[in-house]
């Protein structure tokens, strides 16, 4: 299966803004050949907690602002995940990564663990959820959920095979990130992946870093710089096979 992973630096206005980029990244990744596309951790708005003040800020379900979102999907034949900030219909706030599918229909993976001033405004969902596409499992997880490894562990009991994360790691966190994403990939014997927001962040500059880890926990590729970039990788079930099934 084809994957891009998108390093994504947000700009300023908030969901309008953002969604024609979103458009455009994954016209992008589709000419890579992607059949699924990772956004960082709140994409839409860029992790700018004052912001989110703002209701206007707060994606619904069906939220008409994500029709050419849908369009583009719809289009392409390419399931996204973006990251946003999500009421849901019972008016419970969460930091989600919400799933877009070709045929229209959407889905959301929730934020299981919360982290400072999160937690004032978010409610944590209740683990990883799981996509099948193509004969793949695809478990979402939210920036901190990677440094759990219950989060990964849950992940897998449920038959991942790649475990994406869409986050935002910071200038210095490249050891941690690295050891995150190689970790919960090599325990469980699955692909990982990180999308992370790029460029400036309220939090400090991106480290960059976007990409893969093979089951083996090795790197596989990722970004080269730390803007805004489209990282694209070819999953083999094989590569899962030879460590989940090793020769006797």
């Amino acid at each position: 299966m084809t994957v891009s992973a998108i390093q994504y630096q947000p700009r300023e206005g908030g969901v309008a803004s953002n969604v024609p980029e979103h458009v455009r990244l994954i016209e992008d990744a589709d000419s890579h050949g992607a059949r699924l596309v990772i956004f960082p951790e709140l994409s839409l708005t860029g992790y700018d907690l004052p912001l989110l003040q703002n209701a206007d800020e707060w994606i619904v379900p069906g939220d008409a602002r994500l029709s050419a979102v849908r369009e583009i999907c719809r289009r392409t034949g390419v399931t996204a995940v973006v990251g946003a900030a999500l009421r849901e219909a019972n008016g419970t706030p969460r930091l989600a990564s919400v799933v877009v599918h070709p045929d229209g229909s959407e889905e959301a993976g929730l934020k299981t663990h919360l982290h400072g001033e999160e937690a004032a405004m978010f409610t944590a969902g209740p683990g990883p959820a799981v996509l099948e596409l193509d004969g793949w499992k695809v478990a979402l997880a939210i920036c901190f959920d990677a440094a759990h490894p219950v989060h990964s562990d849950i992940a897998a009991g449920s038959g991942a095979d790649l475990y994406a994360v869409s986050a935002l790691y910071t200038q210095g966190e490249g050891t941690r990130l690295g050891l995150h994403l190689g970790a919960r990939a090599m325990d469980n014997r699955m692909y990982t992946l990180l999308a992370n927001l790029g460029g400036q962040t309220p939090l400090g500059p991106s480290c960059g870093l976007s990409g893969f880890w093979g089951p083996d926990g090795l790197v596989m590729q990722h970004a080269a710089g730390t803007g805004t970039e489209v990282v694209t990788a070819v999953l083999r079930r094989g590569a899962l096979q030879r460590y989940r099934h090793p020769a006797m």
